[in-house]
């Protein structure tokens, strides 16, 4: 919730006054995160309202937990996706929609995962929520409600403050549909030249030929449409979209809404990237009279104030920035506020991964890919040998291939505008022996290669590093570690991939035992063992008392609520699974009895040497007293004099009789 202070109670000032006012205060009430727990499974949004800016970089952020273990099985994330929307009562990865490719991403790690949305459209606006899935029976979550994002685009609006009175006098508005993070300062253009103003608003007298637009201090690529200050004909250029995304070989509409107060004497289109001397932007080049464009652009004016550039047989490389420029006798639309940003991309299938290699079948998981998706509300089709499949409208694809089927895929709407076809059996595999159970210290081979005539060259990797491989493909484990244990990658020549998982089990390793409360333990408190031991598969525990041949308890740990002397001793677990066996060292628990503990002597004593020194002090001080009274009679004072320093002497050296005879 947002509340302007001043907007309310503000004091209307003539244009007479001059003043610029006061910015109003403003004051967000934002709910930063929302937590959603259920033994021990809970994710944690960073912010659950997000605004942006349309064109602009977003990124939601979550943190999750989950038990490490659930009845001794270690717990582990088998797939982690955000969505907004179910289809089949399945949750759908916002990376498998249409709609959203090429500008989704995934950072996630140790339990932190962001999505990123580039290049944000209106249609983005949603809930998105965060769903994790691990190995465990019933182990899924979903982080409900999830974050509430609104795509906005800036606004400028425009108030006749003193229409009769001074009915050029204006007050300029930079507005949006939702509250935007607080900017530092709005940058403002009039008539497409910085004014060097920051206020998010201001007045001013203005000319009725202005146009007036603002964006963003740092997302000034990101203005808001240019608007007339004054009701009539002003000079500005309005463009429909600022992006653009459109498939290699259709054609595409650029389009603007412009206007000018006297008749234009020239007007075109062109792109920065395209003139000949980019620097020299004050003298671009009509599309028109380039030769790449040569028989494929075309400028449409169906209706007065709109103009439409047309560019047919797209290549890659007519992506560029788009502008429309005009000149009057005494105005020049310079086009230095941002134009319209096309983007060509062509569709690609990649295998993902190889699922299973049969002797006449491969079953593959396919991806549409592309680096970004036309406008609208767009789904993905699928081609098989030329058949559509109707059951497939996402970027995933998975199914049961024989030699020469060819698949290729497009979006919907735009079926003639299809990726290459692929040939999912000719695609590399890799495969493992023995295909059973891997057993830390056997000897393992892993094969890559692909069924193709000629053969192809392949790489094998794990992450980063690449593994030699024979001729035949073949890379071999003498002696397979834990350590080898992770995804291994197929890769062919032209980046084609297939992925497999080889899990190494092993004995559990050295165990290691904590205490809690770590110290001394006291009769009566109570006492924690835990065991540790890295296994594959999960190790179950089993506890001992040295000199006791009988266990003690099973599980990870062990708690003795009200310790006795008799449980002294030392204690050790032993950590096995079907790998094997191991056991820790011996941990020794000794119990305090008591009363006197160490630190209820050395309060008692530190008392006792406090009341001693007292007592010192006092008879010290009675002491003196009596040698400054006797210093007052001098016809004794050799003799007192005497006394009193054999009195402090005996004082200062037997203490305790002194104290004693006090006492008496």
């Amino acid at each position: 919730m947002c509340l302007n202070l001043s907007a309310a109670t503000a004091e209307r000032r003539t244009p007479a006054m001059r003043l610029k006012g006061a910015q109003a205060a403003i004051i967000c009430l934002l709910t930063l995160s929302a937590v959603q727990r259920q033994d021990g499974w809970s994710v944690t949004y960073t912010s659950t309202q997000i605004c942006a800016l349309k064109g602009s970089t977003v990124d939601i952020r979550c943190t999750y937990t989950y038990p490490s273990r659930v009845n001794g099985n270690v717990t582990v994330v088998e797939k982690a996706v955000w969505f907004t929307k179910m289809k089949d009562d399945e949750h759908v990865d916002v990376r498998t929609e249409a709609e959203f490719a090429g500008r989704v991403q995934y950072h996630c790690d140790n339990k932190d995962c962001t999505l990123r949305i580039t290049d944000l459209r209106e249609s983005d606006s949603a809930e998105y929520t965060f769903r994790f899935v691990t190995n465990q029976p019933g182990g899924k979550y979903s982080g409900s409600p999830g974050v509430t994002l609104s795509v906005t685009v800036l606004q400028v609006q425009v108030i006749k403050t003193w229409p009769r009175t001074y009915p050029t006098w204006k007050k300029v508005m930079c507005q949006s549909s939702c509250r935007l993070p607080d900017p530092h300062s709005y940058v403002w253009y009039q008539n497409e030249v910085n004014t060097d103003r920051k206020e998010s608003s201001f007045e001013k007298y203005f000319d009725y030929t202005d146009s007036i637009s603002c964006a963003v201090k740092g997302y000034e690529k990101l203005p808001s449409p240019s608007v007339c200050v004054d009701d009539q004909t002003c000079n500005r250029v309005s463009y429909t979209s600022r992006s653009i995304c459109a498939l290699k070989g259709s054609s595409v509409n650029i389009s603007c809404i412009y206007s000018h107060t006297h008749p234009a004497v020239s007007k075109f289109w062109f792109s920065p990237e395209r003139s000949h001397q980019q620097q020299h932007r004050s003298h671009p080049e009509d599309l028109r009279k380039d030769s790449h464009y040569a028989g494929r652009v075309e400028v449409i004016e169906t209706e007065r104030g709109r103009s439409t550039l047309r560019i047919r047989d797209l290549t890659e490389r007519d992506s560029a920035e788009y502008h429309f420029i005009f000149k009057t006798q005494s105005f020049e639309w310079k086009s230095s506020l941002p134009g319209t940003t096309l983007t060509v991309t062509a569709l690609q299938v990649k295998v993902s991964r190889i699922i299973s290699v049969h002797q006449t079948q491969t079953e593959a998981e396919l991806k549409c890919e592309s680096s970004c998706s036309p406008a609208g509300r767009l789904s993905y089709v699928w081609f098989k040998n030329g058949q559509k499949n109707t059951t497939q409208q996402t970027s995933a694809y998975t199914d049961y291939f024989n030699p020469g089927d060819n698949i290729s895929c497009a979006f919907s709407g735009y079926e003639d505008y299809r990726s290459p076809s692929v040939y999912p059996s000719k695609l590399p595999s890799v495969s493992v022996s023995p295909s059973g159970e891997i057993v830390e210290g056997s000897s393992v081979t892993l094969t890559c290669r692909t069924d193709a005539d000629p053969a192809a060259n392949n790489t094998l990797y794990k992450g980063k590093q690449t593994l030699p491989l024979t001729p035949e493909g073949i890379y071999h484990f003498t002696s397979i570690s834990s350590e080898d244990r992770g995804i291994y990658d197929c890769k062919t020549e032209d980046q084609l991939s297939v992925s497999l998982f080889i899990d190494v089990q092993y004995a559990p390793k050295f165990p290691s035992v904590s205490v809690s409360p770590s110290g001394e333990l006291v009769e009566g408190s109570s006492v924690t063992l835990t065991c540790s031991s890295d296994a594959n598969p999960a190790a179950n525990y089993t506890w001992y008392k040295e000199d006791d041949n009988s266990a003690k308890t099973s599980g990870q740990n062990f708690i003795i609520t009200d310790f006795r002397p008799e449980h002294s001793g030392s204690y050790y677990c032993e950590a096995q699974n079907t790998r094997g066996r191991r056991s820790s060292t011996s941990h020794p628990l000794t119990v305090v009895t008591g009363l006197w503990t160490f630190p209820v002597m050395l309060s008692v004593s530190v008392t006792a040497l406090v009341i001693i020194l007292f007592f010192l002090l006092l008879w010290i001080r009675r002491a003196l007293k009596h040698q400054s009274e006797a210093a007052e009679r001098p016809d004794n004072g050799a003799q007192t004099d005497e006394i009193q320093y054999a009195a402090v002497q005996f004082a200062t050296t037997r203490p305790d009789v002194a104290n004693s005879n006090f006492s008496s």
